[in-house]
């Protein structure tokens, strides 16, 4: 039988947002640890499916992939100490050179990402590089009927005003090489993450995020 989130998983983030803070969390621990254990175990169930598709995943681990949902709030105005969401990066993650996926499960909030997030200005430099010198091959990847019916089109927030330094104006690739994220999002329903097949669901939907991964990936090839 495959593992599926449970909905208790759900009620704990949906209380949690209404009790964001230490005594609250303190005294309903078990609550916590039981959806935390329900997680793990849903993603090392997920990794092993995705593995089939790309073996570099096979490598992780639940327990790692998962964030911590304790808030970090020393630099932050916003003192809540709980984050209300279980995410996980599987191979993602904020300043990466490598394309990755990542998981977001919030009640009414869930969805799947892939791509690379805030990169390193020497990273987001190559990235542009492989755009605009393969553009071609970029479009078919985003243009690919199964892929853009998912992922209509690319993050663009804080998308630059102008071309980047070191680009030509006329570069046919131009906005594309405006970003600062390269990310695509599929979101999900409550009954899409809870579903029984969500696994083997959620597999299908980050398969085809791949080949986007893989044309991110090339200029740092030998570093992977």
């Amino acid at each position: 039988m495959s593992v599926t989130i449970s909905p208790k998983t759900f009620d704990f983030l949906k209380v949690l947002t209404q009790n964001n803070n230490r005594e609250w969390f303190t005294e309903n621990k078990s609550f916590y640890t039981e959806s935390q254990e329900n997680v793990i175990s849903f993603l090392d169930n997920l990794i092993k499916e995705m593995a089939g598709f790309d073996e570099e995943l096979g490598k992780l681990d639940g327990k790692k992939a998962l964030f911590r949902i304790y808030r970090d709030t020393r630099f932050s105005k916003d003192k809540i100490p709980y984050k209300t969401n279980f995410g996980a990066s599987l191979g993602m993650g904020k300043g990466s050179q490598k394309g990755g996926y990542y998981l977001h499960m919030e009640p009414g909030k869930s969805f799947l990402a892939g791509g690379i997030y805030m990169p390193e200005s020497s990273v987001l430099k190559q990235v542009r590089k492989e755009i605009s010198l393969y553009g071609e091959d970029f479009l078919k990847i985003l243009n690919n009927k199964d892929f853009k019916k998912h992922f209509p089109e690319l993050d663009q927030d804080d998308k630059l005003v102008k071309i980047p330094q070191g680009f030509e104006k006329e570069d046919p690739m131009a906005e594309y090489l405006k970003l600062k994220n390269f990310i695509v999002v599929y979101n999900l329903k409550d009954e899409e993450v809870l579903d029984k097949n969500a696994i083997k669901n959620i597999t299908k939907i980050f398969k085809l995020m791949k080949p986007f991964n893989d044309f991110l990936n090339t200029p740092f090839q030998e570093n992977i």
